[in-house]
């Protein structure tokens, strides 16, 4: 595509998603969102009050996300995932499960009142990084130092310079460093945080980042799993890609995580949320035999997993459309329609 239809797409889009925002106040789109029916899994990640894009890409505003919610409650019928797999869906309603990834102490801070408030349940992904003695994931601890650090710095023997987009990039492969580490266990990337913090002492200079990048403590997850709004499931042991690591490493991590959560809520853990959506037939069978009976994906990578009945696909919520144009995307599962 040139840079001329770039602009035009993206011109293009924008005056589609602003027609459909007055359409909204205007009332045109009601009969659209009390005729639509099927089911969605929503995926969230971390919720913050400002500045949502500061470190990546998949926060979302408290204030948005309420929004969120509000239309929930209005237009579409809000399910547990437990719900979800047994198909108790509504006929009169669009059917929707709310999933949160990562773990973030935000979800505890911001998401449990508003879910209790609006009496809607969600279902919670969780590391057990904290049990590996740490707080904070390795890619958000990537971000914060691509955030502050210098324009270029050594690695390992090897210069990254950072891109536009704050990322940084190998001058010797042009990979990105976050590419490069995903591939590798979890071995590499907590040496890699030993390094570069005091580049970036971030813990002692930027006090108020917490909420972008803090964990949820063993108290906090007792307190989720305590609610009738919420569920609790695996998100793998280091946040690894258990694509990318040795199947006898990802059998580990999925069976260490599982314990780690039951143990802190004294409750089964049946369902796994594969780091970045990424999987293979190897890691299905594996995560089957370690006890897990729901496995979420994103978008499937083979035609058998259709007919799985562990296996569903999710949708990724956009922090950087309106609320109105959320909904409409959710219902289509598409951001082109």
């Amino acid at each position: 595509m040139t840079l001329t239809q770039r602009i035009r797409s993206k011109l293009y889009r924008e005056t589609k998603y602003l027609g459909r925002d007055i359409g909204h106040l205007l009332g045109f789109d009601e009969s659209f969102y009390r005729n639509a029916r099927g089911s969605r899994i929503l995926i969230y990640h971390g919720i913050c009050k400002h500045d949502h894009t500061r470190f990546n890409p998949i926060f979302l505003k408290l204030k948005t996300f309420e929004q969120h919610l509000q239309f929930y409650q209005q237009y579409f019928n809000v399910i547990s995932l437990d719900d979800y797999y047994q198909e108790r869906f509504s006929r009169d309603k669009f059917n929707i499960c709310i999933t949160f990834d990562d773990g973030y102490a935000n979800n505890h801070k911001y998401v449990l009142s508003l879910l209790k408030k609006y009496q809607l349940p969600a279902t919670f992904f969780i590391t057990a990084i904290r049990d590996a003695g740490h707080d904070v994931l390795w890619n958000d601890f990537l971000g914060i130092v691509s955030k502050y650090g210098p324009a270029k710095l050594f690695y390992k023997n090897e210069q990254f310079y950072k891109n536009r987009f704050n990322k940084y990039i190998s001058g010797q492969s042009g990979m990105s460093m976050v590419e490069i580490l995903r591939s590798g266990g979890f071995g590499v990337k907590e040496e890699m945080m030993k390094l570069l913090y005091p580049l970036v002492p971030y813990r002692e200079n930027k006090p108020n980042d917490e909420d972008y990048w803090l964990q949820m403590t063993k108290e906090q997850i007792q307190e989720l799993s305590a609610s009738p709004f919420a569920g609790i499931g695996s998100h793998g042991y280091y946040h690894n890609d258990l694509a990318c690591i040795p199947i006898g490493d990802a059998v580990d991590e999925m069976a260490r995580s599982k314990q780690y959560l039951e143990n802190i809520i004294d409750k089964p853990i049946t369902s796994l949320a594969f780091p970045y959506g990424s999987y293979t037939r190897a890691t299905i069978k594996a995560a089957k035999n370690a006890g897990y009976d729901q496995l979420l994906a994103m978008d499937f990578y083979f035609a058998e997993d259709h007919a799985d009945g562990a296996m569903r696909e999710r949708f990724t919520v956009n922090p950087f459309i309106s609320p109105v144009n959320q909904m409409h995307a959710t219902i289509t599962r598409s951001y082109e329609r």
